[in-house]
């Protein structure tokens, strides 16, 4: 018995060898990760959209409490749940622009307006990375051809960056 148990481990011992020796017979090393390509139909990023398109929150909150500055439209580009607990006063709720509802109710609400007409977009429902709707909607209004739209940063979410910042707020639909 001692024996085979000898013959046995030499065995696996030489295995073992024989593959660090000649990697073509070693097992398989995993696939490095590849990038994931964007599915047709897959939202856009938000990283899609150019810097020169990107307005800071402290910035648009400025341009609301001057009484000088003409106001853009502002539009909610999120969940309608997080539009009625809070959402920047003066805006108005487009729909998710994830879903083929919430474009169209954008489409909708922008047909009359000029092209060079001032519109602000936000969303704050995550990250600025994981959002699945201004990258939508900011595509979805350059493909109509509005020149002077512009997409609030919200690199964590609405609360920790506009609410929490006392920025002017309203609340309800």
């Amino acid at each position: 018995m001692h024996l085979k148990l000898i013959k046995f481990i030499s065995a696996i011992v030489g295995c073992v060898l024989i593959g660090a020796a000649n990697p073509a017979l070693a097992a398989p090393k995993p696939a490095a990760p590849t990038p994931a390509t964007p599915q047709p139909g897959a939202p856009r990023p938000a990283a899609s959209i150019p810097a020169a398109s990107l307005i800071q929150p402290a910035e648009l909150a400025a341009l609301l409490q001057s009484p000088a500055a003409p106001k853009p439209l502002i539009l909610q580009v999120g969940f309608r749940t997080l539009y009625v607990q809070s959402h920047i006063s003066g805006a108005e709720y487009a729909g998710p622009a994830n879903e083929e509802s919430g474009l169209q109710r954008l489409r909708e609400r922008v047909a009359a307006l000029p092209k060079d007409a001032a519109i602000v977009i936000y969303c704050g429902c995550c990250p600025w990375n994981h959002c699945p709707n201004v990258g939508e909607a900011f595509a979805a209004l350059q493909g109509l051809g509005f020149t002077h739209v512009k997409v609030m940063y919200v690199a964590e979410n609405f609360g920790d960056d506009w609410v929490n910042k006392g920025y002017p707020v309203a609340k309800g639909s």
